[in-house]
């Protein structure tokens, strides 16, 4: 009933109803979380100094774990790694690297017409350098983490052990940015307009409601940025303070890049079916 109200009140605008929610102190959630909706796998792989994830959908449970389907996306997931197209749209018009008689887009259509529901690649990073990937939960959560260090510290175990570490980090922890600098100045001030609307709902004196504002801006920081967040394995230390554990450790800088997190289907609608229909429906 908060978010009908909510809904009613910004009439219509769902953006708009979330931070009437927030100011409120009804919604906690991340603004731009997305609905998870449609099934599929995201994949990872990394090959020498190339790193891919790729989601590839499919509309329901049964398809993505099938083999047939599975096979289809680490077949993609080659693609992108050695022919290195741009977009989804070129990566469709590219021939086949395993069998230059069929585009990648054929090989789709053949794939729908065999297993009988749609499918979509939906979307690819592709990143040169030093990066690691973590695959969660099957297929669910995707994650890439570039760094910036040297080829001699990039091979060490403590050092892929470390890289391992920051992509469960973005899995777990969902950060936005790797540093406060990231952070647009615009996402900023709409953020204080919110936590000020938050301080005023909760009675708070207008005289401490700046300081207030700063306090749960830094807060905010450490929600949103990786190196700020608490580290998942040993939360009394930062990310930030274990880079620098990190550096002394292996005698050479690094610099955490960018990272990519996909989760299967985040920001698309299922058709709702109970469990019954839906077989009922695959029977037909």
């Amino acid at each position: 009933m908060d978010c009908k109200r909510a809904l009613t009140e910004a009439g219509g605008d769902a953006e708009k109803a979330i931070e009437l929610l927030r100011e409120k102190g009804l919604a906690t959630a991340a603004k731009k979380s997305g609905r998870i909706a449609s099934e599929g796998i995201v994949n990872v792989a990394v090959e020498g100094n190339i790193g891919v994830v790729v989601e590839v959908n499919a509309e329901t449970d049964f398809v993505a774990k099938n083999d047939d389907f599975q096979k289809f996306v680490g077949d993609v997931t080659k693609q992108i790694i050695t022919a290195a197209p741009t977009d989804v749209p070129a990566l469709l018009e590219q021939a086949f690297v395993d069998d230059g008689s069929v585009t990648v887009g054929q090989m789709l259509t053949e794939k729908i017409a065999k297993i009988g529901e749609n499918m979509n690649i939906r979307r690819f990073e592709r990143i040169e350098g030093v990066t690691e990937g973590y695959i969660h939960g099957g297929g669910r959560i995707g994650v890439l983490v570039q760094f910036d260090t040297d080829a001699a510290t990039a091979a060490k175990p403590a050092f892929k052990e470390f890289a391992k570490d920051m992509a469960m980090q973005v899995a777990a922890a969902f950060p936005q940015y790797v540093q406060i600098a990231d952070v647009d100045s615009a996402v900023i001030e709409k953020e204080k307009e919110i936590l000020a609307a938050q301080a005023l709902n909760e009675g708070k004196p207008e005289a401490i409601i700046g300081k207030m504002v700063e306090g749960r801006i830094a807060k905010f920081y450490k929600e949103v940025c990786i190196v700020e967040q608490p580290f998942i394995k040993d939360p009394d230390k930062t990310v930030k303070a274990l880079i620098k554990e990190k550096e002394a450790e292996l005698g050479a800088a690094i610099q955490l890049v960018r990272f990519v997190r996909y989760e299967k289907g985040e920001g698309l609608e299922k058709k709702e079916e109970n469990f019954a229909d839906e077989v009922a429906g695959m029977m037909k």
